[in-house]
């Protein structure tokens, strides 16, 4: 692989740094490579996801809370990863690993005598801060029936399991050769098996930042642009100290030769704020992209979709609408306009799904109005594709 200082220099370090600002623990290259248990071809931190499984996982049994334990954690794990008889393809076996990250799985245990199936979850969606998060760089992934490797310049692990993929460039270099590199390394004969996992694909330099999930066309990647985030905000966070630790792991390997110019840069507190530093605080935080992933996520007859920022945004102010009532004890409304193409039913599926996971809304009813048949008849059609089950009223 091309040694690339200036890509270093201006996009893969500052991403890490802000990552590492934002929550990310970081591993050196070497560490990642030990977490995975020197296997290459194995893209999950086995020993993080164990250890993270036992600490947000329990059961209670006649008001007794109970532990599982590591037999129960490693065959939570073998259940998560994908064998090739269990293996759907790409978007298949992507789908699969989503509904068991966002679900969860079920184990058996037994209790004096008594056996019965307790809840047990991979990730603790609604408390994002007992997840714990990674990142490392420069992750070489053996190839399919091979010992050749690819290497991603950036994956970022949430309970050891590789949530996000980023790919950064040099300013001058067009990001469609990013994207390229992303969409390549998911063919059948590459690395798959690392995008069975992931959740969020990134690509970006200093002046701009792109977005997709796996499986998307180059030419469907978004743009992120956020109503929330303010360079005020963002400044502390890219230009905080690493402590000695956190930089004895970024500044390892591949990127020893950077640590004095990034220290030196760091102390003057001189970055200036990027597109990139913006797309990764607006989309990568943990809070923000679990968010994204649990409740802003859809598979549409087969192509994973995530939201644009306009529907998460919308859908937000939505959802935060209908927890309030008027004066007669009535929730309110509102009105979300859309343009034509723009997504409107995705809308309605991913408004849906965030009414159903809020907990201060029980037991939703949504209602769907048209004004054509054919029309009904499409978003009745978007919502089946995403795996709900409306049932369409016939008159």
């Amino acid at each position: 692989m091309t040694f690339d200082a200036a890509e270093k220099h201006q996009s893969q370090i500052p991403a890490l740094q802000l990552l590492v600002a934002l929550g990310f623990t970081p591993l050196s290259q070497a560490e990642a490579v030990r977490q995975r248990g020197g296997r290459l071809r194995n893209v999950v931190l086995d020993d993080v996801l164990a250890d993270q499984l036992l600490r947000i996982n329990s059961f209670t049994y006649r008001g007794r809370e109970y532990p599982f334990d590591l037999e129960d954690a490693h065959e939570a794990i073998r259940r998560l990863k994908p064998t090739p008889d269990r293996q759907k393809g790409l978007r298949g076996t992507n789908q699969d690993i989503y509904d068991t990250l966002v679900l969860g799985t079920t184990i058996t245990k037994t209790i004096q005598g008594d056996s019965k199936s307790y809840s047990f979850r991979y990730v603790d969606w609604d408390t994002p801060s007992n997840n714990v998060y990674h990142v490392t760089a420069e992750v070489s992934v053996e190839r399919t029936a091979s010992t050749q490797t690819k290497r991603c310049d950036i994956v970022a692990y949430v309970n050891g399991i590789p949530f996000l993929v980023i790919e950064n460039k040099r300013p001058t270099e067009s990001l469609k050769k990013a994207g390229s590199q992303l969409i390549g390394y998911q063919n059948e004969d590459n690395i798959p098996q690392l995008f069975h996992f992931a959740q969020l694909l990134m690509v970006m330099n200093r002046v701009e930042a792109r977005y997709a999930t796996v499986g998307t066309p180059r030419q469907f990647w978004q743009t992120w642009r956020d109503e929330e985030d303010r360079d005020e905000i963002i400044d502390p966070l890219a230009n905080r100290p690493l402590t000695a630790a956190e930089a004895d792991a970024v500044f390892s390997g591949d990127f020893a030769f950077a640590r004095a110019h990034f220290e030196a840069l760091a102390a003057e507190g001189a970055r200036a704020i990027t597109a990139q530093d913006r797309a990764i605080h607006a989309m990568c935080r943990p809070e923000r992209l679990l968010d994204l992933i649990r409740r802003f996520t859809v598979f549409d007859g087969g192509a994973r979709k995530v939201a644009r920022h306009q529907q998460f945004f919308g859908i937000r102010k939505a959802v935060e609408r209908v927890r309030q009532f008027n004066l007669d004890s009535r929730r309110k409304g509102g009105v979300i306009w859309h343009t034509q193409g723009s997504g409107k039913s995705l809308t309605m599926v991913m408004l849906g799904r965030s009414l159903a996971l809020d907990k201060a809304i029980p037991n939703p009813r949504i209602l769907i109005v048209t004004d054509r048949d054919d029309l009904d008849k499409q978003i009745k059609d978007t919502f089946k594709s995403c795996e709900l089950e409306p049932v369409r009223a016939t008159s």
